[in-house]
């Protein structure tokens, strides 16, 4: 790396610092009136990055720390590869995108009693499978999410319920959220999908209210997603944060899977991974597409409106999806942009530009697989 590009990269990022230091301290939840957004550049993490003795990949979450201009990444390793666990990061920005990706520490996630969460081989029954993180500058805190685990077969029954946890910034346990029935993994099939659960996460109304979503339908509320349109309806659910109790569950359906997978029979997917609020009961949604024989994913940005939408709670959404469901606008298909785009689970806002506008960052989870990417990136928000 050239001096001059660093020292020019320096400046940007302390302008982009000091205008989020002035936001930050009224201790408020960044949102935006979006009409688009300007892609402005990529950077690839390196494959199998070795950082404090851990293999940096998996990163399935995003989050900004605006007053201390810092990230956090949550890993979705379920403590294989190493202890389940989440990093921070420096993301240094120029005027034609991300310069560097800076790790500056690594946590644990750890158990109620202090210790680290088992791998598979260790206890089965109790492995975490990380996937969502956001952080809290009110309470200092960050909140979690694990999908759990079903397996159902004649050999074994593995059954864990998924979780949504809170901890500090060491990562020592806090506390937990109360699960609504419908998110208890059961042996026949009624509740969530193997590895189809809480993926996507963000507070609303100013650290308030919690949302989490789920990535596919519950058995109960119809089929997953095909190629052809089958009116697959997820759910987002509304946590009270005071409570820590589920308050209101909303609808809503996903496209059909983007490309049909080689061959036919094979594995393909169209899930939420993440989900964003903008303010306004407005929300940023990723939809991602993924079908075996094309590595690339096909990722869409949806702006949802609860507004118009009803509490679902103890409805079955098979045939009530078109009244009572989530309106949602596409914002943009990343496949416009001619560029490669991987497994993209998280997002975040990010530090604003010298212009005065918000940016906002994706994060692709790599799955520690050598032909992915560990992409994030960068986006001008034109509000």
């Amino acid at each position: 790396m050239q001096n001059y590009s660093f020292r020019s990269s320096l400046f940007f990022v302390f302008i982009l610092v000091s205008a989020s230091c002035s936001v930050i301290k009224k201790a408020t939840q960044p949102t935006a009136n979006i009409s688009s957004i300007k892609y402005l550049g990529k950077y690839d993490i390196p494959y199998n990055l070795i950082y404090n003795n851990t293999a940096v990949g998996g990163l399935s979450g995003i989050d900004y720390d605006a007053k201390n201009n810092l990230y956090y990444m949550i890993c979705d390793d379920r403590s294989d590869k190493s202890p389940a666990r989440f990093y921070t990061a420096k993301i240094f920005l120029t005027q034609s995108g991300i310069d560097s990706v800076v790790f500056t520490g690594v946590k644990n996630l750890l158990q109620p009693n202090g210790t680290v969460y088992p791998n598979s081989r260790q206890d089965r029954y109790h492995v975490p499978d990380p996937e969502a993180m956001r952080y809290n500058p009110l309470t200092k805190t960050l909140t979690w999410s694990s999908e759990g685990e079903r397996i159902v077969n004649e050999k074994e029954k593995i059954l864990e319920d998924p979780a949504v946890i809170v901890i500090s910034r060491e990562g020592n346990y806090i506390d937990s959220f109360a699960m609504p029935d419908n998110l208890r993994m059961q042996a026949a099939e009624k509740g969530p999908r193997k590895n189809g659960v809480l993926e996507g996460m963000t507070f609303a109304d100013n650290y308030k209210t919690l949302f989490v979503s789920a990535e596919e339908p519950l058995y109960e509320d119809g089929p997953r997603a095909d190629v052809m349109e089958n009116k697959p309806m997820i759910r987002f659910y509304q946590f009270d944060m005071a409570t820590k109790k589920n308050v209101a569950q909303f609808a809503y359906k996903l496209e059909p899977v983007a490309y049909p997978a080689v061959p036919e029979s094979e594995f393909k997917i169209n899930g939420i991974p993440d989900i964003l609020s903008i303010g306004g009961n407005k929300f940023l949604v990723i939809e991602r597409s993924f079908s075996t024989g094309r590595l690339a994913c096909t990722i869409k940005l949806f702006i949802a409106n609860l507004s118009g939408a009803r509490d679902i709670i103890g409805i079955s959404l098979k045939d009530r999806w078109d009244y009572w469901a989530i309106q949602k606008k596409l914002l943009l298909n990343l496949d416009d942009l001619d560029i490669y785009t991987d497994n993209i689970e998280g997002m975040t806002f990010g530090p604003v530009l010298p212009n005065g506008h918000k940016t906002l960052l994706l994060i692709a989870d790599n799955n520690f697989n050598a032909l992915q990417k560990s992409q994030v990136l960068l986006f001008e928000v034109i509000e």
